[in-house]
């Protein structure tokens, strides 16, 4: 808990390009001023998918200048010359896993002696996370790898999700899709990411069966699988997974999943992949003569990692490209031999709005007791990076020649 947080300010986005989310829709203002009787002021903003006179009609106070509050809550990184000194900051910062180009924001962050509170590491007591955009990620991610094998394949044509109002309205257009008979679908992981894309699929007429039946049978309808890290991973010796071990040793492991890709229409991919972790999908398995998918919807996104054809991340303007199977070259992905590949970096900003409430949910109900009320296991501390003294904290002290220029791992 932090005691001395009488007045809330929400910042303007100013990272480019623009994000259009915000951290607490209006709404959501006037519940955390009533319930945790504290001051909470907008920044005023041109661009935010929210509109400032929504705030106002909500009883939310605009406020160009924001030196006077205790906590400072926005979505993405602030921009260095905008950071207010001596001041309490939670966002998204992107430098725990020692991002080079925000080596410079957090220094900049010591050097003004800000107290740097992470969404990405808060975390309960069970080690999951309390916050994200994760779920809003598996939803859009899902809807475009459907939308990119409708184009693909010259079967339907839907809206980008970026066009649409709201989820309700992407919902509708998902009336418009028209699936072979025959089609086989391969959806990984089960974290926030892969439980959201599980939703888009229980709203579309395509049974989900079991890895053997998929495996092994075919069928006269749209079906498709959800694997686990357990489902895709076996032990090189003696064959089994252990999860404990896995973890510890994961070069003791190979991938499988080739065998159920290779055998599916689309691929959605929402798995969480550490940098030690076997290849999931690699050039060679994309070669094999019976390989059929002819789309994936890569949502987890790491570009030049676990699946070849990812080989960068693609945007919302430009959603798509191709990968030829043989060459392994980016090429346009409307080719006979490309698979169509849909990287966007930045799924949950297609719907800014809806996003945008189900993060405030969140923040109300699982991140704020935590600052307002009452701390017991000290999660904010934990996910504190930086003190007000301009100082790493203990759990992040491994940031210092990160924080200093100094990149190396």
């Amino acid at each position: 808990m932090i005691h001395s947080i009488q007045k809330i300010g929400v910042l303007r986005e100013g990272k480019f390009p623009h994000d259009y989310r915000v951290p607490l829709t209006p709404k959501q203002c006037a519940i955390v001023k009533s319930r945790y009787n504290v001051e909470v002021v907008v920044q005023p903003s041109p661009i935010r998918r929210f509109q400032d006179h929504e705030y106002t009609e909500a009883g939310i106070t605009l406020q160009e200048d924001l030196s006077d509050c205790d906590l400072l809550i926005g979505v993405k990184e602030v921009p260095i010359d905008l950071l207010i000194p001596n001041k309490t900051y939670l966002f998204f910062s992107h430098t725990i896993k020692k991002q080079p180009h925000n080596a410079k924001l957090l220094r900049a962050i010591l050097d003004k002696k800000i107290r740097l509170i992470d969404y990405e590491i808060l975390k309960g007591t069970d080690g999951k996370r309390l916050i994200g955009f994760g779920r809003y990620a598996g939803i859009v991610g899902a809807y475009e790898g459907f939308r990119a094998f409708g184009l693909k394949n010259n079967l339907y044509v839907l809206k980008s999700p970026s066009e649409c109002a709201d989820r309700l309205e992407m919902e509708a257009e998902m009336k418009k899709i028209q699936l072979p008979h025959n089609m086989k679908i391969v959806v990984t992981g089960f974290g926030r990411v892969g439980n959201g894309a599980a939703e888009i699929m229980r709203m579309l007429p395509i049974e989900k069966v079991e890895e053997e039946d998929y495996f092994s049978q075919e069928f006269d309808h749209p079906v498709y699988v959800h694997l686990d890290t357990h489902d895709y991973y076996v032990r090189k010796e003696f064959g089994g997974f252990d999860k404990k071990d896995f973890y510890s040793n994961p070069e003791k492991y190979i991938s499988t999943l080739a065998d159920n890709v290779r055998k599916a229409h689309l691929y959605i991919a929402c798995h969480l992949w550490a940098g030690g972790n076997p290849l999931l999908i690699t050039q060679h398995d994309v070669e094999h003569p019976a390989w059929k998918c002819t789309t994936i919807a890569d949502v987890s996104c790491d570009t030049g990692g676990p699946i070849a054809p990812t080989i960068r991340s693609s945007s919302i303007d430009d959603p798509f490209f191709g990968y030829n199977r043989f060459t392994h070259q980016e090429t346009d992905w409307r080719a006979n031999d490309a698979i169509c590949v849909m990287a966007i970096d930045n799924l949950p900003c297609e719907l800014p709005k809806d996003a945008s409430e189900d993060f405030g949910n969140e923040l109300i109900h699982g991140v704020l007791p935590l600052m307002l009320i009452e701390d017991p296991h000290h999660i904010v501390w934990k996910a504190t990076e930086t003190t007000l003294e301009g100082e790493l904290t203990p759990h992040c002290e491994y940031l210092s020649d990160y924080a200093n220029g100094r990149l190396d791992h």
